[in-house]
């Protein structure tokens, strides 16, 4: 749409802003030595917002805002009418008159333009032959107009618009397009939306079209009796899009989702799915936002699958809340603070019929979990509820894990008492399961460690001597091992160090502060006889550089490894001197055993004898923000091969431009390549795009290739995929996407999503956009909501 030329008053009208101004500029020096003088008695003057610039106008005071008008010629009646020919502009707050001819009724308020009217009202634009208005209330009709609207970059054209008041109009015989206008008489957009009536309310952000016809390059889509669109980002009550799509498990689907936005903090989803091969899912989704809790749910329900001839459903609940009154901020430090999860589903099948359900739902384990925590002074406390739902599959079935109904725990720590920092912890826990499962019985178990340390700073080295002691108490509901009871204690002795030097380097033209960060750990726990007890929380650490550091080669409360180790290690890193910002980190880690260590998991594991661990090697590598590469290598020095291998690097140029490779491989195990990537394919042939920003693309009428392989090279077949284009036409958006999903060893499922996005008014298709932001590390949406527009963007 054409711009309206910004003209300044015509030279003939009053100067007295300029008489006032030299009146300033010659009090000047009087002013200038008040302020000063001032200044060492007084705060200095503080900025403050204008008025002038708010984005929106009081609609209180816009009926005292002054009238300003410009013409070639004006005449009238004082106080009654006023004509204004050639060039002629009134100008009130945020509203802008152009025409060749204005008459303006005082009395009525009632104003009258002909011959290239033009209205801007904060940014929305009307161009027409002929309008009449009333300035206050903004009502009355403008005949033949052209229009755009600030919000979303729609446009469009109409035989008449009725102004309601200022946030309502109706459009007569309407077109509606977010198409960037081409010069020329022939130009067509790409899509538009013709209706009898368009009804637009700028206070809720709607438009609702009757008698709607949507057309994409000339062919018609989509005849809409009836239709609700945004004109912003902001929430609105009413149908969403239909979507259909094509899925080897479900045949074809089709859904529409209702959208019921209940209030500002407050919404629900409700999404009716026909699937050919299956029946009718009814999806439920609910959300709430308050200042003392946020939760939300997600419930999906078959009354019948004709896959397994049975009711299936599927049940999400996440719930955060905290509790503050009177009592617990008299008990408690801030209150209670509680979190649900909540996670049941209908069958043992769930988890594979519905790949694509909530991502906690495609789980064989599935944990409905209840935590109230509180502090009070040193003390941390904690009230938990853990309860498993185990999805069994014949082929490979899962020894469920044990229900905690309930767990108790509370933590003491202090630092710096006399020097000594002193923790204590208590863990009271009720074990259940299925022991005919589990081959052990249920318990009760109680558990509590002590531990004081004595920690040593220096400006470049830290020693941290610890002391521990660890006991547990059991008491069985069945014999275990002719046992109704068990105890244990055990001691532990530590000492941490390290040292951490620095010093000024130089490498490939580049100045950096390189340190050199030596580490010794040494632990001492004796043995204690464990095979009597059971095991319900415990299991090995992973080998890594986080736990090659640790006093306990278990995690959990059931198992306390017996060790005598001493982990030496080292690390260097190169800092950017200006901003601390890590270029490059090495490191090297390895365990010294002194004796067997004779504790292990279960009873018919056997000890740990190597009197020399695995090496740890570590390196990353961030030189450039465009480029990142980490790899975490274990190395067994016996054998003189790796055992483990992780590298992932990424290339990162600017947006929308990421490749991403990860190469994981763990002998005698797996091995496997994954590459994701998001990339225009403009670049392929010398067009490089326009840096926009992110949420905007990179200009018109360019391709994108997205996708994600991961491949098992031990296998020789991909596990999971997905691979697709998007296309960018500006004011619209296609995409055709392929997802591969592993739901066993000898089974997959597949699907084709395909999505025309008509930008700033609806989506149709299959929306893939949680697939690949999912899926693909670094993946940008190539339109993404943005802050709205000023009204100044567009002002004349």
């Amino acid at each position: 749409m054409h711009k309206p030329e910004f003209r300044s008053p015509p030279a003939r009208f009053p100067r007295r802003p300029l008489a006032v101004l030299a009146w300033l500029l010659l009090q000047g020096t009087t002013v200038g030595a008040q302020v000063v003088q001032a200044a060492s008695d007084e705060p200095p003057l503080q900025l403050k917002t204008s008025p002038l610039l708010q984005e929106q106008v009081d609609p209180a005071s816009r009926g005292s805002l002054p009238t300003f008008i410009f013409a070639e010629r004006i005449f009238g009646r004082p106080d009654l009418e006023t004509v204004l020919e050639g060039r002629a502009e009134l100008r009130r707050g945020d509203l802008v008159i152009k025409a060749d001819r204005l008459e303006y009724d005082q009395p009525t308020d009632l104003a009258r333009a002909s011959g290239s009217v033009l209205i801007n009202r904060a940014g929305n634009v009307y161009e027409g032959p002929l309008l009449e208005l009333k300035l206050d209330s903004f009502a009355g009709y403008f005949d033949q107009p052209r229009y755009y609207f600030l919000k979303n970059d729609a446009h469009g054209e109409a035989d008449r618009v009725d102004f309601i008041d200022a946030q309502r109009a109706v459009i007569h015989n309407a077109t509606f397009t977010t198409c960037r206008r081409l010069p020329g008489p022939s130009w067509l957009p790409d899509w538009i939306l013709r209706a009898a009536s368009i009804t637009l309310d700028q206070e809720e952000d709607v438009g609702t079209a009757k008698g709607a016809l949507l057309s994409f390059k000339g062919v018609p889509l989509l005849p809409i009796p009836y239709l609700s669109f945004p004109l912003s980002d902001k929430r609105k009550s009413g149908f969403m899009p239909p979507t259909l799509g094509l899925d080897t498990v479900n045949g074809v689907e089709f859904s529409i989702p209702y959208y019921w936005n209940i209030a500002p903090n407050r919404d629900a989803t409700f999404t009716p799915t026909v699937m050919s091969k299956r029946g009718v899912n009814l999806g439920t989704e609910v959300r709430y936002l308050e200042a003392d809790y946020s939760g939300q749910l997600r419930l999906d329900l078959m009354p019948v699958d004709q896959l397994r001839d049975n009711r299936r459903w599927g049940l999400n609940y996440l719930h955060q809340s905290q509790v503050s009154n009177g009592l617990t901020r008299r008990l408690t430090d801030g209150g209670l603070a509680l979190n649900l999860n909540l996670n049941r589903v209908s069958d043992d099948n769930y988890w594979r019929d519905f790949s694509r359900a909530s991502g906690s739902l495609t789980q064989r384990l599935l944990p409905s979990d209840a935590t109230l925590t509180w502090s009070n002074g040193y003390f941390a406390n904690s009230v938990r509820t853990l309860k498993w739902q185990t999805l069994q599959d014949a082929t490979s079935p899962i020894i469920p894990p044990y229900d905690r109904l309930p767990q108790l725990t509370t933590r003491y720590a202090r630092n710096n008492i006399g020097g000594f920092d002193v923790a204590v912890n208590a863990d009271y826990t009720r074990f259940e399961s299925t022991s005919a499962l589990t081959g052990q019985p249920n318990a009760h178990r109680a558990f509590s460690s002590a531990q004081v340390s004595w920690p040593w700073l220096g400006a470049a080295s830290f020693l941290t001597p610890k002391l521990q002691l660890h006991a547990t108490q059991y008491q069985f509901d069945a014999p275990f091992k002719s046992a109704t009871s068990a105890t244990r204690v055990v001691p532990t002795f530590s000492v941490d160090s390290g040292l951490v030097y620095e010093r000024e380097a130089r490498y490939f033209g580049r100045s950096f502060l390189q340190t050199l960060e030596p580490r010794a750990f040494y632990v001492k726990t004796p043995y204690r006889d464990q095979s009597a007890l059971p095991n319900y929380d415990s299991g090995a650490h992973d080998f890594n550089f986080a736990t090659i550091y640790t006093d306990n080669a278990f995690v959990g409360n059931d198992r306390i490894s017996d060790s005598d180790l001493l982990t030496l290690g080292v690390s260097t890193r190169l800092l950017d001197p200006d901003t601390g910002a890590e270029a490059a980190r090495l490191g090297v880690a390895q365990r010294l055993r002194f004796r067997d260590q004779n504790v292990t998991l279960l009873p018919t594991d056997a000890p740990a004898t190597d009197r020399i661990s695995d090496i740890l090697l570590g390196a990353s590598i961030n030189w450039d923000p465009k480029w990142a590469f980490d790899s975490t290598v274990q190395f067994n020095p016996t054998t003189k091969r790796s055992v483990r291998t992780t590298m992932g690097a990424r290339y990162n140029p600017g947006h929308y431009r990421v490749v991403t490779a990860a190469y994981r491989y763990q002998r005698e195990l797996s091995q496997q390549l994954d590459v994701g990537w998001q990339w225009p394919l403009n670049d392929l042939w010398g067009e490089r795009g326009q840096e926009l920003g992110a949420g905007r693309g990179q200009g018109d009428g360019r391709w994108y290739s997205v996708g994600r392989l991961n491949y098992s090279l031990n296998e020789r077949k991909l596990v999971d995929s997905i691979l697709g284009f998007e296309y960018d036409a500006g004011c619209w958006l296609g995409r055709v996407v392929l997802e591969r999903l592993q739901t066993s060893t000898t089974s997959a499922t597949q699907r084709i999503m395909f999505q025309l996005e008509f930008v700033g008014f609806t989506r149709l298709g299959i929306n893939p956009l949680k697939s690949l932001k999912d899926n693909i590390p670094g993946y940008q949406y190539l339109r993404e909501p943005t802050s709205p527009s000023s009204r100044f963007s567009n002002y004349d």
